[in-house]
C-alpha cells in the first residue's frame, strides 16, 4: 500500500509469527534486506522493500475494541535496505493513512451510507491514538485529494491527531509567550505534535521560498539557525527519554528536537509558506507533525507564524475546523486545527493533516531460504515456502 509519501506492507497480524524472532525473519524475507548483519549498497532485489526509509516500512494491523467501539490496532515495523536491524519504537504519519483503507478492504468495517466515516488508530509503537476519516461515495467510491509529492488524485484520508498540544513540554507555548528573542532573532517556542522553534525568513534575508539546496548553501544561514535551535531548545526545557534536561552540547547534535522553520508570505493558495529543518538537515518538503504545528502556532496571534500568515481563518468560541494551507517545496500540505478560543487563549482538541492512500497490490508472497523454524511455523499456518534452490 501506499500511505502518503510512503510505501511498504500492511499485513493482518492474525496471519504473522507471535514470536518476535520469526516475525523479524519474515519481514527480512519480505522486504529483501539482509537476513542478518549488515550489507551495504544492497539495492532490496530480492523482496519488496525499495531503497529509501520511506519504501520500507511495515504494518502488523488487526482491530480491537475501543473505548468508542471497534479500532484498529497497528504496529510498525521500519526497516532499512542495508541492515537486518528492525526498529519497532516509532510510527509513521504517512503510512497510516493506508490503514482506514486496509480496514475497509478487509471488510473489518463497512459503512452503510455514503459520507463521512471515521476510525479509531492506536499505535502499539508509541501509545499515541489517531483517527483516520475517509468520505465514501454512492456507489462504493471515495473522495480523492492531491497532496505534495504525489502524482495525481487518490482517496483522501484526514488524520486527526488527539490531545497534540504540549507533546515533549507539556505546555502550548514552552517558554510562555508567543515571541522570544532568541540570539537576536524574533522567535516562536510552540508545542502541538512536535516541539518546534519559528522564526522569520525575512529576519535571515530569506522568503521562505528558497530552494532547499541553496539554504544548505548558505554556511552563514545554517550557522544562525543552528544557534537558535540550540538556545531555544535550552529555554522550552527539552529533555530527553530518560527525564534529564537536554544539554547545549545534546541539542547541538540533536536529530529531533526541537524542530526549527522559516516562515513568510504565500504566494499561491497557502496560508503562509515554511522551509523546514529536522533540525540538522533541510526537509525536502514539510513533516506531517511540524505542519501540524506550524498551522497551531499560525492561529496564535503574536506568534511569528500568525504575522507572516494571510487570510487565515477566524477562531471562534466553539471548536471548529480551521483550515490552514501551508506551501513548502513539495506543494500545499492542508491541515485542520479543530480549535476555540478559551478565556486562556487558544485551545486545541485536535489537529489534523490530509493525505492520500492507495491499495497497490494485493495477493501473497512465497518465501526461499526460510530457516527451519520459519518453515515449521509456516506449515502449521497454511502458508508457502518454496525450496531454497
Amino acid at each position: 500500500m501506499r500511505g502518503g509519501t510512503s510505501t511498504g506492507l500492511v499485513i493482518w497480524e492474525a496471519l504473522a509469527p507471535p514470536d518476535l524472532a520469526l516475525k523479524e525473519e519474515l519481514l527480512r524475507h519480505l522486504m529483501g534486506v539482509p537476513l542478518d548483519g549488515e550489507l551495504p549498497g544492497n539495492r532490496q532485489i530480492t523482496g519488496l522493500g525499495r531503497g529509501p526509509a520511506t519504501s520500507n516500512k511495515v504494518f502488523f494491523a488487526d482491530v480491537e475494541p475501543g473505548p468508542d467501539g471497534l479500532r484498529l490496532a497497528s504496529t510498525l515495523a521500519q526497516l532499512a535496505a542495508q541492515t537486518a536491524a528492525v526498529d519497532w519504537s516509532v510510527n509513521c504519519g504517512n503510512m497510516s493513512a493506508a490503514l482506514p483503507l486496509w480496514a475497509l478492504d478487509m471488510g473489518l468495517a463497512d459503512p452503510a451510507e455514503p459520507g463521512p466515516w471515521s476510525i479509531a488508530i492506536r499505535n502499539t509503537n508509541t501509545g499515541v491514538v489517531t483517527t483516520g476519516k475517509v468520505w465514501r461515495r454512492g456507489g462504493g467510491g471515495m473522495e480523492a485529494a492531491a497532496i505534495p509529492g504525489v502524482h495525481g488524485e487518490f482517496p483522501a484520508v484526514d488524520l486527526f491527531l488527539h490531545e497534540p498540544v504540549g507533546a515533549k513540554t507539556g505546555m502550548l507555548l514552552p517558554t510562555g509567550r508567543p515571541t522570544d528573542d532568541v540570539e537576536g532573532y524574533q522567535v516562536s517556542c510552540v508545542d502541538v505534535a512536535v516541539p518546534m522553534v519559528i522564526a522569520d525568513a525575512a529576519q535571515f534575508g530569506k522568503t521562505a521560498h528558497e530552494p532547499i539546496a541553496e539554504l544548505e548553501a548558505d554556511r552563514d544561514f545554517i550557522a544562525a539557525l543552528r544557534k537558535i535551535w540550540i538556545a531555544a531548545g535550552l529555554r522550552m526545557g527539552l529533555k530527553a527519554r530518560d527525564g534529564t534536561r537536554l544539554t547545549e552540547a545534546a541539542l547541538a547534535r540533536s536529530e529531533t528536537v526541537p524542530k526549527v522553520c522559516i516562515v513568510g508570505a504565500a504566494r499561491g493558495r497557502g496560508h503562509l509558506a515554511v522551509r523546514y529543518f529536522t533540525p540538522q538537515t533541510a526537509h525536502a518538503s514539510l513533516a506531517v507533525s511540524g505542519g501540524c504545528c506550524i498551522a497551531s502556532a499560525a492561529l496564535i496571534p503574536g506568534t511569528v507564524a500568525h504575522a507572516a500568515a494571510r487570510g487565515l481563518p477566524a477562531v471562534g468560541g466553539e471548536f471548529g475546523d480551521c483550515r490552514v494551507g501551508i506551501e513548502n517545496p513539495a506543494g500545499v500540505l492542508d491541515t485542520t486545527i479543530v480549535a476555540r478560543q478559551g478565556e486562556r487563549g487558544l485551545e486545541i482538541a485536535s489537529a489534523a493533516y490530509r493525505r492520500s492512500a492507495q491499495i497497490l497490490l494485493r495477493g501473497h508472497v512465497p518465501l526461499y531460504r526460510a530457516s527451519a523454524e520459519l518453515r515449521e511455523w509456516l506449515a502449521h499456518a497454511g502458508g508457502e515456502v518454496r525450496p531454497a534452490a
